[in-house]
This record gives structure tokens, sequence and C-alpha cells, in this order.
């Protein structure tokens, strides 16, 4: 794959891609009948793994891994619940805790314990039912351009509030909580940090020169100023929302690389993303899923995902790259939301913040 095209696919977790598209390392269907060896995977688009540890996963399971690639991640869960009846595979990754009470109230996962899981921090482990398995997780935080900032001798901001002072007016680019997961992962962080009062500050944001756009790719590479990514000319924003992960993904994949990381994170606008995957409920070939769960919770998979897709290990034993420690460390303090008050507030808060923000 092309180095920006990389940068834009890894770095984006919550990228919202409209094709769905496939890519596989075996045929057949989900494992019923004589294809009984192969487990299939359903994925939003940024799922990737070094094809040596999947060959071995292969290797000694005995299954061949078929990959379905669904969208954003929100397209996989909505689309994994309109043929819950039919699935097209046997295990969903991708689903967040932005999007989780949505997949277990329609039933979506068969509880299953995955191997490996009394290793995986207590913090993320979040269903005591075991319907999902914790995969990673990532903060979705505020990227800003260094070089912007020093050739104009400003401070880039650090917090929520910053963002909103006039010395910051027309910087900032976001996504539209309504289509993408970090717009609605920022959303959901000033709602965290403000409680009922998240409302005043996106009226001070808007009232500040806020910029929204679809989804992330659009945000970073077509309007964020400090991204390499871009295949169009650079916008004129310097602070975009993004990951902290992104300037790792900065570094690693430009040419030649920098000793230090183009763009930075602000601290105190981050949000606790976790990704789960989980056994569907009509799965054909139940036995390979639970084998693949336990395959994500392994420590070659798990060390070997941080530079594929730019995430965080939940398992205590993996070791993070050294890239990451370097250019992008995972948030102090990430603002965090039980999954249950998202599922009573999401879809509200996000038709206000349309009605704020967009109109």
């Amino acid at each position: 794959m092309h180095t920006k095209s990389m940068v834009a696919v890894a770095v984006g977790l919550g990228l919202l891609t409209l094709s769905a598209c496939g890519s596989s390392s075996g045929s057949g269907d989900s494992g019923s009948g004589k294809d009984a060896k192969t487990v299939t995977l359903v994925s939003h688009d940024s799922w990737a793994v070094s094809k040596s540890v999947l060959k071995d996963f292969e290797k000694k399971s005995g299954y061949t891994v078929k990959v379905l690639k669904d969208g954003d991640a929100g397209q996989a869960v909505n689309k994994a619940i309109l043929t819950k009846d039919n699935p097209q595979g046997d295990v969903l990754f991708g689903v967040d805790n932005t999007l989780l009470s949505r997949a277990l109230d329609n039933g979506l996962f068969q509880p299953y314990e995955a191997k490996g899981l009394d290793g995986v921090d207590a913090a993320y482990r979040i269903d005591d039912r075991h319907r999902v398995t914790p995969v990673d997780h990532g903060d979705i935080c505020v990227n800003y351009d260094k070089a912007y900032f020093s050739a104009h001798k400003l401070s880039p901001p650090s917090s929520f509030a910053d963002l909103a002072d006039p010395r910051y007016r027309n910087l900032l680019v976001t996504e539209n909580a309504a289509t993408s997961s970090p717009g609605l992962g920022f959303l959901l962080g000033t709602a965290a940090q403000y409680g009922d009062g998240w409302e005043n500050y996106w009226k001070k944001l808007k009232a500040n020169g806020v910029k929204v756009v679809d989804g992330w790719e659009q945000a970073y590479n077509e309007e964020f100023s400090g991204s390499a990514g871009g295949k169009k000319a650079k916008g004129d924003r310097p602070l975009v929302v993004s990951y902290a992960s992104s300037p790792p993904a900065e570094v690693v994949y430009a040419d030649p690389q920098p000793k230090t990381a183009p763009t930075g994170v602000a601290e105190n606008t981050c949000f606790r993303q976790i990704e789960f995957a989980g056994l569907l409920s009509g799965a054909h070939n139940t036995k390979g899923g639970k084998a693949l769960l336990d395959f994500l919770l392994t420590k070659e998979f798990q060390q070997d995902m941080p530079l594929n897709m730019f995430v965080y290990p939940v398992t205590d034993d993996a070791k993070v790259p050294a890239a990451f420690t370097a250019y992008g460390p995972a948030a102090k303090n990430p603002r965090t939301m039980a999954p249950g008050r998202i599922a009573e507030h999401r879809d509200e808060w996000v038709k206000t913040w349309t009605s704020l923000v967009l109109k």
C-alpha cells in the first residue's frame, strides 16, 4: 500500500468508507459442511495483521481465515444487526464502546470467555457475560501541527476549554458525530467533561469557528495542515480530531523518518475508545470462531497489532513498540463513559449536536 494511503488507513480507526470491500486468505463459506475449516472474520476497513502472524495462526489451528471488510465501524455493526439471522461470518471485530450497547441490545453475540482474558486489564473487561472480548484501545484526541504553532509563536491548546479560546478561532476541524467514530468519540469526550453543560460548550466552539466534515480521512488528510498523508494540497486547519497514535504514524511512514513527530496531541482532550470482537449469534463455525477470538488475545497478535492498526494492546504481557512510547504515548487521563450511559443518551446527544452545530 502506498505510504500516504497507509497512514490514512492505519490512523483512521473511525475512517468512514462507504464502499464495502473484502480480502481473503481463503475461500468458501463460514465454515459449514466441506468448508468447516474456514473461519470468517467480519470487520471495519481498518483491520490489518502481518501475513506471517496470520499464517502462523492458520498453521497451528488448521483454520483458514477469510476476512470481510464492511466499511466504517458503525456500518459494520448495523449490517451485522440486519443480517443477524444469516450472518456474513463467525466473528465480528471492531465494535467499540460507543456502539457496544447497540450490538448487545440486538443480541448480536453469543457468550464465549476467550483464553487469555485473565491477562487483560480489568478496565477493558466491561461485559461480565463475555459476549464480547476486548482486543485493543486507543484515544481520540485533538492533534496539532507543531510547525504552525511555532511559526505563529502560539502555544498549542491542551484542554477542551482552550479550544473555545479566541486565540484558536477558525483553527479546529472535527468530524460529524453522526457519521464518524472519532467525531462521536469527541462529542462523548465533551459530554464526559462538561456533563449537562456540553451543549453550551459546543455553542462556544461553533462561535469560535469549528469546522465539521463527514469523516476522518477528509478531516485529517484534506483539512489538517500537519498531515503528510493527504493527496491534495495541505489544509489550513492546524487542529484536528484524530488519535493519540497519529503522531507515531506520521513518523513510521515518513521517508526519511524525522527525529521528532511533526504533530502533537492536546492531552486533555482525549476520549478512550475500546474495540471488541465477538462470536456472532448465528455463526456457522463456532469452534473456529472461538479459536480466532483466542488468537486475538495471544501475545503474538497483540504485539503485532500496534504498527498495523495503530492501536494499543489490552493484554498485560504485550510490549508497545518504541515508536509509540517515543511519539504517541497513551493519554494519562482520558475521558471515559460507561456503555450504559452512552446507550441512554447517544442518539439524543447526536440529534441535539446536529441541531446546534450543523444548522
